[in-house]
């Protein structure tokens, strides 16, 4: 069985984009589901990633400090598979959700297609996706709040780690 077609995407607040097109609104809905979804995983990956420092057979276990630092300590080469498999998700997202440049007019760049709903690309591999459109505009709701408070949390781990050098997890045990 198929699943119900999404909701369209509701409208930012009034003030925000009073003037914006539905096109528009569907381009800043994707924006936000795409940066929300890259803040929870980030927001994981500095608690996980602290966590786990030293304890992990993984690069030897010899990445440590503050979550910001950790990146630039790969091994010369993880980097590159790294930003190969973002590449690729990248392109399949766009792949899916946008028209392709060649088909859309030179001063209308980065359309979205018509019957493409934001952050829908098809993957759910467990399952999840409710059947119900109700239950499925409750999950959409929910996934947009917690990607705003993860992308408020993301940002103040990385000015705290910033300004002071120390661990998010420091913080609690110290």
């Amino acid at each position: 069985p198929s699943s119900p077609a999404p909701p369209p995407p509701s409208p930012p607040s009034p003030r925000f984009a009073a003037d914006a097109d539905e096109a528009t609104l569907k381009k800043y809905r994707e924006a936000e589901v795409t940066h929300g979804r890259v803040a929870m995983l980030a927001v994981v990956g500095f608690l996980v990633g602290e966590a786990v420092e030293g304890s992990t057979p993984l690069f030897d276990a010899q990445i440590t400090g503050p979550a910001i630092t950790h990146f630039p300590q790969i091994p010369v080469g993880w980097d590159l598979i790294i930003v190969t498999a973002i590449g690729f998700a990248e392109l399949q997202r766009a792949l899916v959700g946008w028209v392709n440049p060649k088909d859309a007019p030179v001063d209308q760049p980065g359309q979205l297609r018509d019957d493409y709903y934001p952050g829908d690309i098809g993957f759910d591999p467990l399952g999840l996706k409710p059947e119900d459109p109700e239950e499925l505009d409750l999950m959409i709701t929910k996934e947009l709040q917690n990607g705003r408070l993860a992308m408020l949390a993301a940002a103040g781990f990385l000015a705290q780690e910033a300004v002071d050098g120390k661990g998010i997890l420091e913080h609690f045990s110290s």
